[in-house]
């Protein structure tokens, strides 16, 4: 029984140890087409673009802010959201990555509401080069102002540009 144990954390050790050799970008900025469907059943349909600045603080973890803007059916939808965001960095090329952030929603003109917003999703980031990759992505959108929550979803595609990476050899 102890043998195997010690032959599990040996190899955990190792594969610990390759995963490190991952190259951990500093800094990604991503631009994305977005589809938000604002609302459930009843809801609209709106198009527009996110963007997104984050910095990773280690092989997993990293904080991003995001922030989109939407538009449709004489609508427009603005969100700005800051949070974590943990990535199952890998030597295959693809990083899934699944992030919860908090922050707030403007909907409408000067006279719309901002309600509190929290958005947990994840996608994939799929190298092309060393430094860019496609993210595919999709996200659960909740506002909520005065006891009412609107349940929306956004899916969106676009680059991400990373800063800091070294190629690989």
């Amino acid at each position: 029984m102890k043998k195997t144990i010690w032959s599990i954390l040996g190899i955990l050790i190792l594969t610990s140890a390759a995963a490190f050799a991952q190259e951990t970008p500093k800094a990604e900025f991503s631009t994305s087409y977005s589809y938000l469907r604002l609302g459930g059943r009843n809801g609209i349909n709106q198009q527009g673009g996110s963007f997104s600045v984050a910095g990773n603080l280690n092989q997993w973890v990293g904080i991003v802010g995001d922030f989109g803007a939407y538009g449709g059916s004489g609508l427009g939808t603005f969100t700005f959201l800051a949070g974590p965001r943990f990535s199952g960095r890998n030597s295959s090329g693809v990083t899934p990555f699944a992030q919860v952030l908090f922050g707030g929603g403007h909907l409408g003109g000067s006279e719309g509401a901002t309600p509190f917003a929290i958005s947990p999703g994840g996608g994939l980031d799929v190298k092309i080069t060393p430094n860019v990759a496609l993210r595919p992505q999709i996200d659960y959108l909740a506002l909520r102002s005065n006891g009412v929550t609107l349940n929306s979803v956004r899916a969106s595609v676009g680059l991400v540009f990373r800063f800091g990476v070294q190629p690989s050899k």
